[in-house]
């Protein structure tokens, strides 16, 4: 305690001379502060400190759940049973432990109007680090002391590890603290310690950050759930995990190393007219750690700086912004209902910061649509890959109505810019002009080439890179594209048709017999129709070529032989075998209406795994 803090509990005592029983709260545990007191002797010989149940079970539910707070809790008692029994003081649990209905309400404050009553029951002084308790306290008769303890806000245990060109700080039990450093794009990891943490100096790094973050103001737990805590405390991002979750207590810290303006970037002047004027669906895209966010931020400058209302989605809010910018984060864990509100009070931009799940994609297009200016951050190891994270999500046609600009960072600079535009024609590569449909052109931005083409051919979406159709590097649009949808449709008239594709306007079928038939029609009508819908002349061949009448037949197996029945009218004729289009033998049929085969020779073997193996025999009257 400081000298302040001394002098005020001295003072406080002075008044109550009979105190010597104490209640205490989860407040005052979590914050240390009595482990501290009975350290320093400031809690007299012969005090009893008393520990209501309903403290030790919230304690032990957060514990339970992985909750920094409950750790915290629970190794503080320990501490504090140690040092009761070595300072001759008392320490007892008492009361009643809380029901269902009272964990449900705990943030109700129905634990802490159990923990008032004990300190009633008891005519004990209840201790606390929370104003209201002690407020509410006093309001009742119940004797209670504040004390708010002194807590460390600067020189962190954590921030030793950090220089000006440090982003990220790695500690996990058991291991050597590691950092990354360098400049976006171009970082290193170091070793910045010398022996491996323990779980009890992370732990101790773990309650400076949540007691300075709530002391300050300047912090916020941004994500809490079971075995993972994330708290953003000023420029420090501090994610926190335990098991079951991780396998060890780890610590990771994440702060931007630069902060830059967007004439940094050396953008050239016809970008940043887009950005001034046109640009409103945005998505800044870039693989981990190369500067999205640092771009992010300037851009969120820049529209301020041109009097527009700017607001942020960020789950952790972590995007360096003027103040003027009022972050957001999801909404009772939703960013979709945080739409709701955001829409009321009219941003002309909103920046959301890492669009990773399906809903996040759903939101920056609902917004878009309904005349938000949108900027996305994005994870993509290309360019490209940030449109086709949008496809599947969004219909292929809207896509260009809500991106009209992609700006690809890399190593902290911006290496690349598309922009999006919806046009109908016949696709590049392709000839045929009924053929003309939907397709979206990304081109590049200040060269204004089309470099890929986005449509849908047969029921895929396909991303064609037309530089290399143009070159002749990739097959011909026929060759490439073509070739699935002719499959789609020839099948339907056989499962097991072959495709040829001989010219960029002629393929080759291969059916069967009795599929060959159907697919040319009568008179060729069927197949005329064929060609017309694929624009491309259409081959059609038999798989097997034989001339005879195919004949049914029947299989049976019995002892050393594989047998063929057929019907009487072809005893004595000579018949041809074949599995699939494949010839396997020829026989002639007996008086019995069967051709009998033994299944030690070849024929008959291959006849019995063709059996086994589902595979389809057939068998000719040969003309031979």
């Amino acid at each position: 305690m400081t000298n302040t803090s001394n002098m005020l509990f001295k003072s406080l005592l002075s008044n109550y001379p009979c105190l010597n029983k104490y209640v205490l709260d989860t407040s005052i545990i979590i914050d240390g502060e009595i482990t501290r007191m009975l350290d320093a002797g400031k809690i007299q010989d012969g005090s009893e400190v008393i520990i209501p149940l309903a403290v030790l079970d919230e304690l032990q539910s957060q514990a339970s759940t992985n909750k920094e707070h409950g750790f915290v809790g629970l190794d503080e008692i320990k501490k504090m049973r140690d040092l009761c029994s070595k300072k001759n003081v008392t320490l007892r649990f008492v009361g009643q432990r809380p029901n269902i209905e009272d964990i449900r309400l705990a943030k109700h404050g129905r634990i802490d109007a159990i923990i008032k009553d004990v300190a009633m029951q008891e005519s004990a002084t209840l201790l606390t680090a929370d104003y209201v308790q002690a407020l509410v306290a006093e309001a009742q008769g119940i004797k209670s002391l504040h004390i708010r303890p002194p807590t460390k806000t600067v020189g962190l245990e954590f921030e030793k590890f950090f220089d000006e060109t440090t982003m990220s700080v790695h500690l996990k039990e058991d291991v050597v603290p590691m950092a990354k450093r360098g400049k976006p794009g171009s970082f290193q990891l170091v070793q910045v310690g010398d022996e491996p943490s323990t779980y009890a100096y992370l732990n101790r790094i773990v309650k400076e950050v949540s007691e300075a973050s709530r002391v300050t103001g300047a912090g916020s737990v941004e994500i809490s759930r079971s075995g993972a805590t994330v708290i953003q405390f000023g420029n420090f991002r501090i994610a926190i995990t335990r098991p079951p979750f991780s396998d060890g207590l780890e610590v990771t810290i994440v702060r931007p190393t630069v902060k830059l303006s967007l004439s940094d970037y050396d953008a050239s002047e016809k970008l940043m007219e887009r950005l001034s004027d046109k640009a409103e669906g945005v998505i800044i895209a870039g693989p981990p750690g190369s500067g999205k966010s640092t771009l992010a931020s300037s851009l969120t400058e820049f529209y301020v700086s041109k009097g527009k209302i700017v607001k942020t989605f960020e789950s952790p809010r972590d995007l360096q912004v003027p103040k003027e910018v009022t972050q957001y984060g999801p909404l009772e864990g939703s960013f979709e209902k945080a739409v709701d509100i955001l829409l009321l009070v009219r941003p002309d931009y909103t920046i959301f910061d890492e669009v990773r799940r399906t809903n996040d994609f759903n939101v920056f297009a609902d917004m878009r649509l309904a005349g938000v200016g949108m900027v996305g951050v994005v994870h993509a190891s290309s360019p490209l890959d940030a449109v086709q994270r949008f496809m599947g999500k969004v219909e292929l046609g809207m896509i260009p109505h809500i991106l009209d600009t992609i700006i690809f960072v890399k190593e902290g600079r911006i290496s690349k810019v598309y922009e999006l535009s919806l046009t109908v024609r016949v696709p590049t590569g392709m000839t045929e002009d009924d053929l003309a449909r939907p397709l979206v052109e990304v081109r590049d931005f200040e060269s204004g080439q089309v470099e890929y083409e986005i449509y849908t051919f047969g029921e895929e979406n396909v991303v064609v890179p037309i530089s290399k159709v143009k070159a002749g590097e990739e097959r011909s649009g026929i060759k490439k594209l073509a070739e699935s949808k002719i499959m789609d449709v020839v099948r339907r008239f056989d499962p097991k048709a072959e495709i040829n594709i001989i010219s960029d306007n002629r393929v080759q079928v291969r059916v069967s017999k009795e599929a060959a038939p159907k697919i040319i029609g009568k008179g060729g009508s069927t197949i005329s129709e064929l060609e017309e819908l694929l624009g491309v002349s259409i081959d059609v061949e038999a798989k097997i070529p034989t001339l005879g009448k195919e004949i049914p037949f029947e299989v049976s197996e019995a002892g050393s032989s594989v047998t063929l029945l057929v019907d009487e009218d072809v005893i004595g004729k000579a018949v041809d075998v074949y599995i699939e289009e494949e010839y396997i033998m020829s026989s002639q049929v007996g008086k019995k209406a069967r051709v009998k085969v033994d299944k030690r020779s070849d024929a008959g073997r291959r006849i019995v795994n063709a059996i086994l193996a589902g595979q389809e025999i057939h068998l000719f009257l040969s003309k031979r």
